[in-house]
């Protein structure tokens, strides 16, 4: 039995490292992937960038689409460095679009306090969540298809508010969007902690995308209950 027990050991070592790495690899790509999002915001705020400001719901619309192609585009192109370079250039696009909310909230008196706040408050979340799944290596995979249906359903209200544009419809859909992907968080770092996820890429377009609606949610919801209008 001993040979047996040594090989085991072995496989058992060898797949942690590779999880190891890949969650390694994960923060780091995720750590460089910020300052294009932080270039693409100041371009934004700097230039007054308005994504379609006035049709909403095409600007909802064609935002889904350019976001899905540079998605499908890392998605096939993950295990080479054009899968980078994407998702470098995807990040830029989101720092652009970040700018539209950034620009609101310099407007208010406590802007940038506010904007600090969020920041802090979605730090204190992706840390939190990310030391529950690498500490307890509980798998939370069970959490996918209830995450699923209520990422469908968030995008439909969203849709529908794009056309309604009712103000309380909107902090409730940020609301559930700060815990909807706060839970992704949970859900995305227990898979490589866990094996089911082994490309980092792929790994860290996920927690991006994660901890960007986590951000931009609690920045509207906190603008909406403590903003100090000038």
């Amino acid at each position: 039995m001993q040979p047996d027990i040594r090989v085991a050991t072995t496989g058992y070592q060898d797949v942690s490292v590779r999880q190891n790495r890949v969650l390694r690899n994960t923060y780091l790509l995720l750590a460089l992937s910020m300052v294009p999002t932080v270039m693409g915001a100041l371009v934004g705020v700097q230039a007054g960038f308005s994504f379609l400001a006035g049709s909403p719901v095409l600007a909802f619309v064609l935002f889904l689409g350019i976001a899905w192609a540079f998605m499908w585009g890392i998605e096939r192109n993950k295990n080479s460095g054009v899968g980078v370079a994407l998702l470098l250039g995807f990040t830029f696009f989101m720092g652009l679009m970040l700018s539209r909310i950034l620009q609101v909230a310099l407007g208010f008196a406590n802007g940038p306090t506010v904007i600090a706040m969020a920041g802090a408050g979605t730090g204190a979340i992706f840390f939190t969540l990310s030391a529950v799944a690498t500490v307890t290596r509980k798998d939370f995979g069970f959490l996918g298809k209830f995450l699923f249906v209520g990422l469908i359903v968030v995008l439909l209200a969203a849709l529908a508010n794009a056309f309604f544009q009712v103000p309380a419809f909107a902090l409730t859909i940020s609301a559930v969007v700060v815990v909807l992907f706060s839970l992704y968080i949970l859900f995305d770092i227990s898979r490589i902690v866990n094996g089911g996820e082994d490309n980092y890429v792929s790994a860290t377009l996920a927690i991006y995308l994660d901890v960007y609606n986590v951000f931009v949610s609690l920045l509207h919801l906190l603008l909406a209950f403590t903003g100090q209008r000038d």
